[in-house]
């Protein structure tokens, strides 16, 4: 395929939703991006827009192509800042997905980097779905659990994270802390499904918690952590995320069963680019330093 030129206009017409505003970007008349279109989906044989009164919608074509032409594009500005022989300013935009609990291991990492990189915008999803890296969903994941097995992925460890069961001050002050394992009877707790492969304490839940003993249940973590500090029940929360709020007490002594592996993830055609390498730096440094 050698239309480099019209994959790039696509690319740009879909970012920014209308021929008017990829032409003032690229300098190029309308004409010539409507023909880029054309010339690109003869090309491919089927459709990449819907032609719409407001712009333009991608296809289901398009969007492999939208995601096809990002990576390419960053993988092109990457070489042409290596090939000037100089670092250049790292611009747009660097992708990061982790779980909501665990968040907060990387803010001090993207400060810094914000710090040495400020005309690069950090987004960070942090949806308990899998970000597909293949797909350009993001530049990097941190992920929990068992170390992914993509052969398009580089992984290496970002730790351990330990999570214990908490309780609020307020819950305390009602019904007291359960003396071990056995004391659990007229407790309240506060968990996630059990079904997600994940969580090292799932076991544990499935042992020792009846469904009578559960008061909220929800797959969202933020959802749980509202519930576990207004004191609706006991939960497992990160420690480093207990140990920063108000008011949570640790209901049993640590427990390393109940650690969970921590893996940084780059897809490896954008693992080796300036703008990931950077980033990956700074949170490697603030992991080793706390």
């Amino acid at each position: 395929m050698d239309k480099w030129a019209e994959l790039r206009t696509a690319y740009h017409v879909a970012r920014l939703g209308t021929v008017s505003a990829a032409a003032d970007l690229l300098g190029f008349h309308r004409a010539t991006v409507n023909r880029h279109i054309d010339l690109l989906e003869a090309e491919l044989g089927g459709r990449v827009f819907i032609r719409h009164a407001r712009g333009y919608a991608l296809t289901e074509l398009g969007a492999d192509v939208l995601r096809v032409a990002q990576k390419t594009e960053e993988l092109i500005y990457d070489l042409a800042g290596r090939a000037a022989g100089a670092k250049a300013a790292i611009t747009g935009e660097i992708k990061l997905t982790i779980l909501a609990p665990f968040a907060g291991l990387l803010m001090g990492a993207i400060a810094k980097f914000k710090a040495s990189n400020p005309e690069c915008q950090v987004h960070i999803d942090a949806s308990e779905d899998l970000a597909r890296l293949e797909y350009g969903e993001a530049h990097i994941a941190v992920r929990a659990g068992a170390r992914p097995d993509h052969p398009d992925y580089v992984v290496s460890s970002f730790g351990r994270v330990g999570l214990s069961l908490y309780a609020h001050s307020s819950y305390i002050s009602r019904r007291g802390l359960p003396q071990g394992e056995g004391d659990l009877d007229g407790h309240q707790f506060v968990v996630p499904p059990t079904d997600d492969s994940r969580l090292p304490f799932g076991p544990w839940i499935k042992d020792h918690i009846n469904p009578d003993m559960i008061a909220l249940s929800s797959k969202n973590l933020e959802v749980n952590f509202s519930a576990i500090s207004a004191g609706i029940g006991m939960g497992f929360l990160a420690d480093h995320e207990a140990e920063a709020a108000t008011g949570l007490h640790r209901a049993f002594p640590f427990k390393k069963a109940w650690t969970v592996p921590l893996w940084l993830v780059t897809h490896v055609d954008l693992h080796r680019t300036e703008k990931v390498q950077e980033m990956l730096k700074h949170v490697k440094l603030a992991r080793k330093d706390t």
